[in-house]
């Protein structure tokens, strides 16, 4: 009797029946995305909040437009800009204690001065000067992060690390829906969710993986159905509703701090500006749906619902664009000022010892520097 025949004569015992582990259905999210701004539920927002949320989005409208300017002057070497997604960069931000960490990716500059980064300082990264431009552990938010989805990783190692030390903290980590093509999600949210480690992982779905659609990314239902593939709760929400992204990521921070595991949140927003300045979005997309995402912009979406409540009046607006604008001319004046660079630098954060081929590099540059400078008095 042959192999094969053997095999087809082998008839095993059918397993007992298969149950899965977790009820799926819990994990699932919505069929539509969560909204508040416009519906019944905006009368229970807190005021306050939504006047922050709009401060911070007229702010944050502004510098977008302020740093690509100065990209186009010279003074950047590139700004992925983020109008249109404001929402989801700011209530990224203000949803976090001070103990957390943000995550961001190289598209959440705006998040990352929301949290309190100095507005130059991060904006250091894209200028080319130094490695990050801002000390993460002042401000609990890591370097910003231009390869894709690396950072996602990063954020559950140290989530994990933090519920091992039995400190209280909770990791939000950003990515583009061209990050969730990569593998570091992949890895990253399996071993969140083995793990059960305290972070929130918040998907900016912008339509876009720099030209690629979404629709030649995945065939998943949404990005956030794909958290039931891990084990974890996926949650949908519109991304240009303000005051629902920032309760959606408030009751995943939650979850994941009381120890209910990682969260998948997918916001469905629009990059209304190229990629980079580097990009020419015409090329794969129309100016007819930029007009219609246009009219879902996340600005008038809480401009509509304050001034409708009685919440906020045209002295206010004025005062909420003033201060908008009195931070892009600090801005301005201090990215126009030529920073001074020390040629010595580029040994110093290289190894915490360095080594003796380092050690010899910088002896040799210290001479040509010495060299030059000498040289340049004996001329005058």
């Amino acid at each position: 009797m042959t192999v094969m025949e053997q095999r087809g004569a082998y008839r095993p015992t059918p397993p007992p029946a298969w149950q899965p582990r977790t009820d799926p259905a819990p994990l699932l999210p919505d069929a539509e995305p969560h909204r508040v701004l416009g519906t019944e539920a905006a009368a229970k927002a807190d005021p306050e909040l939504l006047r922050r949320l709009y401060a911070e989005l007229v702010k944050g409208r502004r510098y977008n437009a302020q740093a690509t300017a100065l990209t186009k002057q010279g003074r950047l070497a590139v700004y992925p800009s983020s109008t249109g997604q404001e929402a989801c960069e700011v209530a990224a931000a203000l949803v976090l204690e001070e103990r957390d960490w943000l995550f961001p990716s190289y598209r959440d500059t705006l998040a990352v001065v929301a949290r309190g980064v100095d507005p130059v300082e991060a904006l250091t990264l894209l200028r080319g000067d130094w490695h990050t431009g801002y000390d993460p552990y002042e401000h609990r938010v890591a370097p910003l992060s231009t390869p894709l989805a690396t950072q996602l990783p990063h954020a559950v190692g140290l989530a994990h690390a933090a519920r091992l030390k039995g400190d209280d903290v909770v990791a939000l980590a950003m990515v583009g829906d061209g990050g969730t093509s990569e593998g570091d999600f992949h890895e990253a949210l399996n071993f969140a969710a083995v793990w059960q480690a305290p972070v929130v992982f918040l998907v900016q779905n912008n339509g876009f993986a720099i030209s690629v659609p979404l629709a030649k990314q995945t065939a998943a239902p949404s990005l956030a159905h794909k958290a039931v593939g891990y084990g974890m709760p996926g949650r949908l929400v519109d991304g240009n509703d303000a005051a629902a992204v920032h309760e959606v990521l408030t009751d995943a921070v939650r979850h994941a701090r009381s120890g209910g595991g990682p969260v998948l949140v997918e916001a469905i927003t629009y990059r209304v500006e190229a990629h980079t300045n580097a990009d020419d979005a015409t090329r794969y997309r129309g100016d007819a749906e930029v007009e219609t995402w246009k009219q879902h912009d996340p600005i008038q979406l809480l401009e509509r619902e304050l001034t409708a409540r009685g919440l906020l009046d045209e002295d206010g607006i004025a005062a909420a664009r003033q201060d908008a604008e009195t931070m892009a001319a600090s801005l301005r004046e201090r990215m126009n000022q030529d920073p001074a660079l020390d040629p010595m630098d580029l040994f110093a954060h290289v190894y915490a010892e360095p080594t003796p081929q380092l050690r010899e590099q910088q002896a040799q540059l210290r001479a040509e520097l010495e060299a030059e400078a000498e040289s340049e008095g004996t001329q005058r």
